[in-house]
């Protein structure tokens, strides 16, 4: 049986979980034997696609479960298997090493049949990033990370309820305009990723309250984006109900903080 055809059904099954605590208690067997297999086949893109969404998913759920510790040691495992991931393109062999114009030269050679690869790469990529509390090497990172998710808007822009487009939201909006942040540029890729996800991904609504609407200091969007999180049926979007029922999560605690943000 193929590497793909045995794990997908056990990570189909991990998205689909809303009890976060049993995720963050649970999911790390099903992690280790990932670890295992690619032991076994380093090089298997299935394998490394997969695991890079679990690892990166892990880590996100950790961090829900209030255990941001553990969540960043988790993330180096997701940003290792997407590094890997890029790398079974032999163009991106040297990419964590690779100046800016030798990767825009590399991106420019791949297609759409190549844009859920080159996400998941750079959104485990990125997932290590957060965690990382601005270090150096992580801000060094981060620029090549916008250019890879830059690249997966132009092949195929609707790749994870656009997800590439909700990473360029944060990245154009968590710095003030006089620090050169982007609140327009910010709120055009939230309003695409909203569009794109047809506002059933709740993590778009808790990024775009919790990275434009803080930033701008917009009290009404802010409440109701996140309300519309709590008020949405997680049935609804069953195949996603892990990111929605941590969005869920994210968004009730901003709102409980609502006061000390505005």
């Amino acid at each position: 049986m193929a590497v793909n055809s045995m794990m997908a059904p056990a990570m189909e099954n991990l998205q689909r979980q809303t009890d976060l605590e049993l995720v963050c208690e649970g999911a790390s067997s099903f992690l280790l034997l990932l670890d295992s297999m690619l032991e076994s086949d380093p090089g298997d893109k299935d394998l490394l696609m997969t695991s890079t969404k679990a690892f990166s998913a892990y880590a996100t759920a950790l961090d829900v479960c209030g255990r941001p510790e553990r969540a960043a040691t988790v993330s180096t495992k997701a940003r290792k298997y997407g590094i890997a991931l890029l790398a079974t393109n032999k163009d991106f062999e040297t990419v964590k090493t690779m100046e800016l114009p030798e990767l825009n030269h590399a991106l420019s050679s791949l297609s759409a049949k190549d844009s859920q690869a080159l996400f998941w790469a750079a959104n485990g990529w990125a997932t290590w990033i957060r965690f990382q509390q601005g270090s150096p090497a992580a801000l060094a990172d981060l620029v090549k990370v916008e250019q890879i998710m830059q690249r997966v808007i132009e092949l195929d822009e609707t790749v994870y309820n656009g997800g590439a487009h909700i990473f360029l939201g944060v990245y154009f909006g968590s710095k003030p305009p006089m620090l050169g942040g982007k609140p327009d540029e910010s709120r055009f890729h939230f309003e695409k990723a909203l569009a794109i996800g047809k506002r059933e991904f709740l993590p778009t609504q808790v990024a775009y309250a919790q990275i434009y609407a803080r930033m701008m200091y917009d009290q009404e969007l802010f409440t109701m984006l996140l309300q519309e999180v709590l008020d949405f049926p997680l049935d609804t979007r069953p195949d996603i109900a892990l990111a929605n029922q941590a969005a869920k999560r994210q968004a009730k605690e901003l709102l409980e903080e609502v006061d000390r943000y505005f």
